[in-house]
């Protein structure tokens, strides 16, 4: 028997969202986690159009896993010199770590400028061509990619900073820690988008909604500490909803089956709510995988029960 093969058709970005700003800029604003998933950065919208000075950047998010500004500009066509520099623009006016141009085609002397950018600035700056694609099999409805057609060569990257001593033994250890925490979060549980650790004592997780995160840190006096950080950008709005769960606090622990300390933060916008425990990034290789697999089960018992709760809707 012969095998019959459907046709792969490319489709038109221009035919899904007719107008870049009005339809396209929307979208994405929408599926973040499907740009971040493609570019590993766990992603939080902040604002739409926001303004820098005379111009209006199309989104600016928020890299969670490092609490820093990315911005992000949008072309439905080939990448041009004008939006080169509206990105510099940009990423000057919101001090950006990450810098993306989401683009349907990145001309090649964009490509290399973006190689160049990632070449010269420091560790801690990260710029990404991403281009659009979008096809069509058979009768089936269009399916969308992301692909990664820029991004920071890591190698490059890391020798800089090591040959600017901007890296200590404690900042690498919290490094290797969270690269293997968030490497077996992404990859066995799908419970986040990051790929990249941080030379930092902590780390941030998308919800999925913009009233709160997950989180797992290295606090004060040798503990460490998951949680759900409740921010929603108003401190009203926080606060209500730290009462509503308190509210509730005997039903989330029994599901839990742990007891919770309930930090409603009064001198702050946010509130947490956490699990600690002893731990310290001194300790052992076998006793930090100790302390990564319990932070992971946490984390995932976290999402089980917070994530569906009524309050942080």
């Amino acid at each position: 028997m012969t095998p019959e093969f459907e046709n792969i058709e490319k489709v038109d970005p221009r035919s899904i969202w007719s107008h870049e700003a009005h339809d396209f800029t929307p979208w994405l604003a929408e599926n973040l986690d499907r740009l971040g998933e493609a570019v590993g950065i766990d992603l939080e919208l902040v604002a739409r159009e926001a303004v820098v000075g005379g111009f209006s950047l199309d989104i600016l998010a928020k890299d969670l896993g490092r609490n820093s500004n990315v911005i992000i500009e949008n072309q439905l066509g080939s990448t041009d010199h004008d939006h080169l520099g509206k990105l510099i623009t940009y990423a000057s006016g919101y001090d950006a770590d990450v810098v993306m141009w989401i683009s349907t085609e990145i001309r090649e002397e964009h490509r290399q400028a973006l190689d160049w950018l990632n070449q010269r600035t420091d560790s801690k700056t990260d710029f990404f061509g991403v281009t659009i694609e979008i096809i069509r099999i058979g009768d089936s409805k269009p399916a969308l990619q992301f692909k990664v057609a820029v991004s920071p060569n890591e190698w490059q990257k890391n020798r800089k900073k090591d040959s600017t001593a901007q890296g200590s033994e404690r900042s690498e250890l919290y490094r290797t820690y969270f690269q293997e925490l968030i490497d077996e979060l992404r990859e066995k549980h799908k419970f986040t988008s990051a790929r990249k650790g941080q030379p930092q004592n902590w780390y941030s997780f998308s919800s999925g909604r913009r009233s709160f995160t997950y989180g797992h840190s290295f606090a004060a006096k040798g503990n460490v500490r998951v949680e759900i950080y409740i921010d929603s950008g108003d401190l009203e709005n926080n606060k209500h909803r730290f009462d509503e769960l308190f509210q509730n606090r005997e039903v989330i622990e029994s599901e839990l089956q742990e007891k919770l300390t309930w930090e409603r933060l009064d001198d702050k916008r946010a509130c947490r709510i956490a699990l600690y425990r002893e731990g310290s990034i001194e300790w052992s290789s076998e006793e930090l995988q100790m302390l990564r697999d319990w932070a992971i089960q946490r984390l995932l018992r976290f999402k089980q029960v917070f994530g569906k709760r009524p309050e942080l809707v």
